[in-house]
């Protein structure tokens, strides 16, 4: 595999003394992953925040071996993460997308999706502003791997929008992350105790 494509970074993990193994979701190409040199210096460990978007450069000698991963900052997340609300949510978002999705299948609408989500938890002053786009993104990525989901009403009261989050846990816990490590839905459970605490 060989591409150059922009993406969003949403896992990176250590390998060996400096490198990482960062998995990376894009429009045309799905979820890959690439091993970055030097992923854990003081250069590149700020740009393999999960959410950050990117621009990758992906190069492979043989579909066996994991392709070398170069990638450029093209937005940071960064600053919202000291924050825990969005935090939360940037990091439910990528747990669950990088836990669920196949590699090299593309999900142009799901791209998007999560692209537009991750700038809403950015930007809105509050979870007012998101709340239904995290739902909505549940709901699509129900749909797109086939076990439903429905299409919730974006213009609903934020606890309207809160009984929605509520009642996606379950197909979400059963069917997108059955057999997946408890701690991505425990991510999922962070994020809602915060939500509870916001509505409260």
């Amino acid at each position: 595999m060989n591409l150059r494509a922009p993406a969003i970074l949403i896992a990176s993990r250590p390998h060996g003394e400096t490198a990482s193994i960062a998995r990376m979701l894009t429009e045309e190409h799905g979820l890959v992953a690439g091993y970055v040199a030097g992923g854990r210096g003081r250069q590149l460990r700020p740009v393999l925040i999960p959410g950050n978007s990117i621009e990758l450069d992906l190069r492979s000698k043989s579909d066996a071996q994991l392709p070398f991963a170069k990638i450029e900052l093209v937005a940071s997340r960064a600053p919202w993460m000291t924050e825990p609300l969005p935090a939360a949510a940037i990091q439910w978002a990528c747990a669950l997308t990088a836990s669920t999705l196949p590699e090299r299948n593309p999900y142009p609408a799901l791209y998007s999706a999560l692209d537009g989500l991750l700038d809403a938890v950015c930007h809105a002053p509050s979870a007012r502003g998101w709340l239904a786009a995290m739902v909505a993104y549940e709901a699509m990525l129900l749909r797109e791997l086939g076990y439903g989901g429905g299409k919730p009403d974006m213009a609903a009261d934020l606890p309207t929008q809160f009984d929605a989050f509520r009642q996606l846990h379950r197909p979400i816990r059963d069917y997108l992350l059955a057999g997946n490590p408890r701690d991505v839905m425990a991510a999922r459970v962070a994020l809602g105790e915060r939500l509870a605490r916001m509505i409260e």
